[in-house]
């Protein structure tokens, strides 16, 4: 059994952007506080949500040092530095823990790729270089590259390696690593319309998109699991699914950033070469956004 970095459901925070392109840090400082007031257990910063592919190394670092500053402990913030890189990884991650964050994200190596046994090497470089627990994060569909459940059990023999973030879709595969690993990691699904299907088979939460717009009502999903009422769990998975399934119409965060200004929430545009949602998706997400009650017409 190792330590559990946090359980229920973490924020995969967006980063706001003003409208000339450049982060809006006091926004982030808005969302993070709108976050912890309603019950969100952790803030994953600089994740695929966060746009870390467009933030330049010096963005990207200073969206990590104001994380960890501003939630000042209320929560344990966890970086993303994964990388295809294994060298810059390293150099992140290091500079992550300097900044003093609880935990690190680092996503499978993209476009590059590499082998299972290259899998192995990566992860366990970047392990061995600092001492932060770390979540391997698997997400083939954006990647190329998936776990084997064999190299995950691997993985987790080394004390850094504590948990993944299961974003496969498949939820034979997430049984197949639970009954594997067991206490050797903790599992958080990394989708939104499968929070409880991924708990109900032993994971300790979510790292959810789903949470910058309703953090209460995604905490709350996440909690009833943990107390093992996956009727009232579920109730709430299904709710909700209509909301998870507009949050993802088109590629991610290009969704949940319309949600949050039109809700005026701290947002503003994406980066290229993420652009504006589509009128007919806009009208389509108002709508859904109208039903639950989350803007005015």
């Amino acid at each position: 059994m190792k330590n559990t970095i946090f359980t229920g459901a973490g924020v995969a925070i967006i980063t706001p952007m003003l409208e000339d392109g450049s982060v809006d840090f006091d926004g982030l400082g808005k969302n993070i506080d709108f976050q912890i007031e309603n019950g969100t257990d952790a803030i994953i910063i600089c994740g695929t949500t966060g746009e870390s592919s467009t933030l330049s190394d010096e963005e990207h670092r200073a969206c990590i040092k104001y994380a960890v500053e501003h939630t000042h402990n209320r929560v344990p913030v966890v970086a993303g530095t994964g990388s295809n890189d294994t060298k810059y990884a390293i150099e992140l991650s290091q500079e992550a823990q300097e900044l003093g964050v609880d935990a690190l994200l680092l996503v499978t190596p993209y476009y590059n790729k590499t082998t299972q046994r290259g899998l192995v090497a990566h992860y366990t470089a970047i392990a061995d270089s600092v001492d932060l627990p770390s979540i391997l994060y698997n997400i083939p569909s954006r990647t190329g590259v998936g776990f084997d459940v064999s190299t995950i059990a691997t993985l987790v023999q080394h004390k850094n390696i504590v948990a993944v973030k299961e974003a496969s879709g498949s939820i034979s595969y997430t049984a197949k690593l639970a009954a594997k690993c067991g206490d050797m990691v903790d599992i958080y699904s990394g989708n939104d319309d499968m929070i409880v299907p991924i708990m109900s088979l032993g994971g300790k939460g979510v790292i959810s998109v789903l949470s910058n717009v309703i953090p209460k009502e995604t905490h709350q999903m996440a909690q009833y699991c943990l107390e093992n009422d996956f009727a009232a769990g579920s109730a709430m998975q299904l709710e909700y699914l209509q909301l998870c399934n507009d949050l993802f119409m088109e590629v991610n965060p290009i969704p949940v950033k319309e949600a949050m200004n039109q809700m005026g929430l701290p947002a503003g545009p994406c980066r290229m070469p993420l652009v504006e949602m589509s009128d007919e998706h806009k009208v389509q997400l108002h709508q859904t956004l109208l039903t639950y009650g989350l803007v005015k017409d």
